[in-house]
């Protein structure tokens, strides 16, 4: 039995569904009641990773667990050792934790600190293990998709600097092989697209798969932290617009652990577009 968290969003959706179609036994874990949508033969839990208690009956019987800190579980919190010492006492052997490749490349980030103590906790917990570093997300482009439905235009700062965003999908996919297969125990995997590209360039492959021209509005920092503000907390704003302007050469480049692990290329930004078309439209 593989248990799921964060199993509606953009990397547990696909996950689940991958694992379902493996055949797996499979638990979709979320903190709202049963989410539409679901494979069929795949069982829900409602918990909260908030609240460690609430995880502890899910993992009875549970061979892996597939930890996702979504949101405001980003905070402090519990210990995280707390939560991988329930998982070992529940007879699970395998945890793929997604992380984020801040974590490693700037190790001075408040807003990632939950993620390094989790890696830590992950790492020495005694089971299998298998962390995943995802660069910034392709699906980041859906807070421009009110602006292009309604004015065709994209408002962002810092146009013309790259980053090898990435699929979201393909970390649900490396999630998967992690999931189901050895050889990756202690692994940590970074996980990019296959090219870095602007949000300029981003802007333009949106109005291609559109048909229609989609206009890019350069924003000041001042006008991108004051957006950001609405639903961002301040401490983590600072450091965001860091990585959008001013990104680590490491950070720009491309990692080859999608293709490693998949043996396929990564997918692209374009190829994202195209299955999200809808919510631009």
């Amino acid at each position: 039995m593989i248990v799921i968290t964060g199993a509606t969003g953009n990397i547990g959706r696909p996950l689940v569904a991958a694992l379902a179609e493996a055949g797996e036994d499979v638990v979709a874990v979320s903190r709202r009641p049963l989410p539409s949508g679901l494979p069929d033969g795949v069982r829900h839990a409602q918990a909260d990773l908030g609240n460690f208690a609430s995880i502890k009956p899910v993992l009875e019987g549970a061979d892996a667990f597939f930890i996702l800190l979504a949101g405001e579980l980003n905070g402090p919190g519990e210990d995280a050792t707390v939560l991988l010492d329930l998982a070992r006492e529940a007879g699970v052997k395998r945890v793929v934790l997604v992380s984020s490749q801040l974590a490693g490349t700037r190790s001075g980030t408040v807003s990632h600190n939950r993620l390094r103590e989790f890696e830590a906790a992950v790492a020495g917990s005694g089971l299998d293990y298998t962390i995943l570093r995802p660069g910034g997300f392709a699906s980041n482009a859906f807070a421009w998709a009110e602006s292009v439905r309604g004015q065709r235009s994209i408002f962002h700062p810092f146009g013309d600097v790259v980053l090898p965003v990435v699929d979201p999908a393909d970390i649900a996919a490396v999630a998967a092989v992690a999931l189901r297969e050895d050889g990756h125990s202690g692994q940590t995997y970074v996980l990019t697209g296959p090219e870095a590209i602007a949000p300029r360039q981003q802007a333009a492959v949106i109005g291609q798969a559109l048909g229609e021209e989609v206009t890019y509005v350069d924003l000041t920092r001042e006008a991108a932290a004051a957006h950001l503000a609405q639903f961002m907390p301040e401490e983590v704003i600072g450091g965001t617009l860091d990585v959008l302007g001013s990104p680590l050469p490491v950070e720009q480049q491309v990692s080859p652990d999608v293709e490693k692990v998949l043996g396929r290329p990564a997918g692209s930004f374009a190829g994202w577009v195209e299955r999200s078309l809808p919510a631009f439209k």
